[in-house]
């Protein structure tokens, strides 16, 4: 076995120390005004030391938010916020791309501000609830369907964000577009009912996701975009008649666009009724990070294959801030508490 997983690559414009990458996990630590805080500083910065760190998904409005205290790049307080984290990490030494997240329909009016609401592509009710610190466990919200001619307004508020993002110092944005997520929900048939231009045929369904990615790269350049999916992912009530069809048309509409990297998340074919690897591999010629229950092995293994360029790496990096070190000296791993993945404060955070 080689030891690529610890040699420098570049994505595009994004230059990473090493191939260990940490994935995006949303932890729910955000403070009044979703902003990020003194918490964030500390623990993204205990993990400065992976080649590349994808944040928590950030909501880019506040249409855009679901889940309580994640936080947002909509306001020039959030931006300023950011900007602390991203300094501090890179005085450590590392680079950070923002994951953008608008999650739709899987939302609560109780997890968002006074005045916003919850938007997909058609009004159909996600089955299954969502915490919130007001009322508990609740059903997730009826949505409204999106005019056709508010959706360049959805695409604005992605292009604005990948502003603000660059603006806090950030090396790249992340497109979420999996999930069960606003972008997943234009891509799917059992979420996407509409008439217009962005459904009903496949070409259709791909617009919203090839437009969004489009209008960051505007902002940003190609080459410090990228975009993060899992074809057949049934999570948040899910379901597309054909996903490896969907996302094959996907990944050949964005191959020339000369994208930083495409992250993707495997899942078992029992699953999804796809191979995401295969078809990533198969019709996506940049950069590609692989994700989910990696051991060090198995990843140094699918590096040494030129399979994909990066992993990366969630769970692990929950109770191990000093991961890519722990790889290297063989020390074993420590395991995270459960009850602590989303409770306010640093217990469970940034205190391991």
């Amino acid at each position: 076995m080689s030891n690529v997983i610890f040699e420098p690559s570049k994505f595009g414009a994004i230059e990473l120390n090493n191939r260990i990458v940490m994935a995006p996990m949303t932890r729910s630590r955000a403070g009044d005004g979703d902003l990020p805080n003194d918490l964030h500083v500390d623990y993204y910065s205990q993990r400065a030391s992976a080649g590349m760190i994808i944040t928590e998904g950030t909501q880019p409005s506040a249409d855009g938010k679901g889940y309580c205290r994640t936080p947002g790049i909509h306001t020039p307080e959030q931006v300023q916020a950011w900007r602390k984290v991203v300094d501090s990490v890179s005085a450590n030494g590392g680079s950070m791309v923002m994951q953008l997240m608008h999650v739709g329909r899987v939302s609560s009016k109780y997890n968002k501000a006074p005045g916003s609401e919850t938007v997909a592509p058609s009004a159909i009710q996600a089955k299954g609830q969502m915490y919130t610190d007001s009322h508990g466990m609740v059903d997730f919200d009826m949505p409204r369907a999106l005019e056709t001619d508010e959706i360049a307004g959805i695409i604005a508020e992605y292009k604005q964000a990948t502003a603000n993002a660059l603006e806090a110092g950030f090396a790249g944005v992340e497109l979420h577009a999996t999930s069960g997520y606003l972008p997943a929900q234009f891509l799917s048939t059992g979420t996407n009912q509409r008439s217009d231009q962005y459904g009903g045929s496949v070409e259709n369904r791909i617009r919203f996701v090839v437009e969004a990615l489009t209008a960051m790269c505007e902002v940003a350049g190609a080459d410090k975009v990228g975009i993060r999916i899992c074809p057949g992912n049934p999570f948040n009530d899910l379901s597309d008649d054909n996903p490896e069809e969907t996302f094959r048309e996907l990944l050949t509409a964005i191959d020339s666009m000369g994208l930083a990297y495409l992250h993707v998340i495997r899942m078992p074919k029992k699953i999804t009724g796809v191979d995401n690897l295969e078809l990533a591999k198969a019709h996506f010629n940049g950069p590609r990070i692989f994700n989910d229950s990696y051991t060090f092995e198995k990843a140094s293994q699918v590096l040494d294959n030129g399979d994909a360029q990066a992993i990366s790496f969630g769970r692990y990096y929950v109770a191990n801030p000093d991961l890519v070190e722990k790889f290297k000296s063989s020390t074993p791993l420590a395991d995270f508490n459960h009850k602590t993945l989303y409770t306010p404060g640093a217990e469970g955070y940034s205190d391991y």
